[in-house]
């Protein structure tokens, strides 16, 4: 299977395109701004201007072995319309780029084994999980960081951080990218993984991190609140995918 569709070229959909390029795959990229186009197919990727709310035919879009899902609609009934488009199209496996949020704070170290929340984004996660016409596997990633998007620049405006005692988990973009390609290579198919790198810092130590290793001033935290927090373990991932992170200390933060 050497071609890849990715829906939703976007902060992580472009680099990953690329990265897909560069082994030789050929390339499908979806965006829902006609500006974007132009300058997206001079980098090589076949580019469709879609949007999945629309409810339109994405037959052409969906002439590919595997079709990564890398958007962040919630929209239950446009997932309804597109699955049912994949399940009549020449895709075989599908990537579902979904988000540790599905957990809640329940205090406890939390695997892809545990409950999670009764929400949107659980439902379309098992609206793939439970179709028969093709492997689906959801990516449970972390909060992501990495080239433009760097911890430093969240929380402006003296907006005050919650939760300061609480644990980040977080993933950079090329660990993502090494991950999707990894599960491709290995035909890792029909599971949940989380991604999230190993090292869990507390918010307060890493966001006054992020924020005095770009110049600014520390940040100021929500010192009086009911102590909430989770951490994610990635334990499946490295094991069942032979994966060791590129980005582990996240005190050490690179772009």
């Amino acid at each position: 299977m050497r071609n890849v569709s990715i829906l939703g070229c976007g902060w992580l959909g472009v680099p990953l395109a690329m990265s897909f390029l560069e082994a030789g795959f050929q390339v499908k990229g979806s965006t829902t701004s006609e500006k974007k186009i132009s300058d997206l197919e001079l980098l090589g990727i076949e580019m469709h201007l879609l949007n999945i709310s629309e409810f339109k035919g994405f037959d052409t879009f969906l002439e590919t072995d595997i079709l990564i899902i890398a958007i962040t609609s919630k929209d239950i009934d446009a997932f309804k319309n597109l699955i049912s488009q994949i399940q009549n199209s020449a895709v075989q496996k599908v990537i579902f780029i979904s988000s540790t949020s599905v957990y809640g704070s329940l205090n406890r170290v939390m695997t892809e084994e545990d409950a999670v929340l009764i929400n949107p984004l659980t439902t379309i996660e098992n609206l793939f999980r439970e179709n028969t016409f093709f492997e689906t596997t959801i990516l449970r990633f972390a909060g992501l960081f990495g080239g433009d998007r760097h911890p430093a620049n969240w929380f402006k405006d003296g907006r005050k951080i919650s939760q300061p005692e609480g644990f980040v988990n977080m993933i950079h973009r090329e660990d993502c990218i090494e991950i999707i390609h990894l599960i491709i290579v290995q035909n890792c198919w029909g599971t949940v993984f989380n991604a999230c790198a190993n090292h869990h810092p507390t918010r307060r130590a890493f966001y006054t991190n992020a924020k005095l290793s770009r110049g600014f001033k520390a940040p100021e935290f929500e010192e009086n609140q009911e102590f909430q927090w989770k951490i994610v373990s990635a334990e499946k991932v490295q094991l069942l995918l032979n994966y060791t992170f590129i980005h582990d200390s996240l005190l050490t933060l690179k772009e």
